[in-house]
């Protein structure tokens, strides 16, 4: 039976919180954006420099660059797009590579163009993919959740009120957990600072 992350999360808090005994439900803020970077985060490689496009996909199913290299995703991230999707989460795609057409060729072989309702694939500072990401959402900066591998990424976002998710090691179901336990603190502690 699969259980939702969202609902995985709120059954380890509650877990914490039996000290107090009028606990029965915990409200717990869930992002309306989830934005995931590629390189190093969704695969284990750079478009640019570690394999050689162009990408194709055989028979079996398997993906393979010029060279007959098995190009694969880290290993968690299929079933992380598809759980995320199912529960009804808006995704979001933001790379700064500047092998363009090839990175979101991967991504149509990867069959994950159903999963990604925003993509911002190119070169340059990602603030300009987030600034493009609030204008077509309508989704505010406070209400979304980024996994980038690049600290530069993370340190220019989070400036912008976006809650970041260092994923040194690539993609990974704790990472998403990690990022929606932050989330949810960044929310409550917004929340408490405009009550004081």
């Amino acid at each position: 039976m699969k259980i939702s992350l969202f609902s995985n999360i709120v059954n380890v808090s509650r877990a914490f919180l039996k000290k107090s005994i009028h606990t029965t439900t915990i409200e717990m803020s869930k992002p309306k954006l989830i934005v995931f970077d590629l390189d190093m985060t969704m695969w284990p490689f750079h478009v640019d420099c570690m394999v050689d496009p162009p990408f194709r996909k055989n028979r079996d199913g398997k993906i393979y660059d010029n060279y007959n290299k098995h190009i694969k995703p880290f290993p968690d991230v299929p079933n992380i797009l598809e759980q995320l999707h199912s529960e009804g989460y808006k995704l979001g795609a933001a790379s700064r590579t500047t092998c363009t057409d090839e990175a979101k060729q991967l991504v149509k072989l990867l069959d994950w163009e159903k999963y990604f309702h925003y993509k911002e694939i190119y070169p340059g500072c990602k603030v300009a993919h987030f600034k493009r990401f609030h204008e077509d959402s309508g989704i505010a900066y406070r209400d979304m959740l980024f996994f980038d591998d690049e600290y530069r990424n993370i340190a220019d976002i989070s400036k912008l009120g976006v809650t970041c998710i260092y994923t040194e090691n690539g993609m990974s179901f704790p990472e998403l957990t990690n990022g929606f336990k932050q989330f949810n603190d960044n929310q409550t502690k917004q929340s408490s600072t405009k009550r004081s």
